[in-house]
């Protein structure tokens, strides 16, 4: 995991750099920062309605008294999008306006989810039945 962590942190920046470099030449320095800078202001503008039409859908789950897991995982994939569009350059903002469309970000979230990174191996969706479960049992306080 360290190494794919630090192979991402040489890389991005160095394909952040080649992309810029490409771009300012095709059509120049001035235009290039332009984009740069209203990428990052658009994308802090779509970030902040789909953050409180995430927060809305949450505050509607719990009111129905589900818990907002989706809506939850939404979030924290909608942090890492708001530091990628802020993040200078043009590959981090097209993975950052890929993860504002919900359907690609539910999408992402269940391939994660399905995976087992949150939880023990073999938690996915796929591998229990779906709905409430019951577990009895019982118990005694020891003091």
């Amino acid at each position: 995991m360290f190494r794919i962590l630090f192979l991402l942190f040489l890389a991005i920046p160095l394909i952040e750099i080649y992309i810029l470099i490409k771009v300012g030449s095709a059509i120049g320095a001035p235009f290039t920062i332009f984009l740069v800078v209203f990428t990052a202001a658009l994308g802090a503008l779509l970030l902040r309605f789909q953050g409180l039409y995430t927060l809305q859908r949450a505050r509607t789950a719990m009111e129905r008294g589900e818990l907002p897991t989706i809506a939850m995982l939404e979030g924290v994939v909608l942090v890492i999008a708001g530091a990628l569009l802020l993040t200078p350059g043009f590959f981090t903002d097209a993975i950052g306006f890929l993860a504002l469309v919900p359907p690609l970000r539910r999408k992402l979230i269940w391939k994660i989810i399905e995976r087992g990174m949150f939880g023990p191996p073999g938690s996915g969706p796929g591998q229990y039945e779906r709905g409430p479960r019951t577990i009895e049992g019982d118990f005694h306080r020891d003091d």
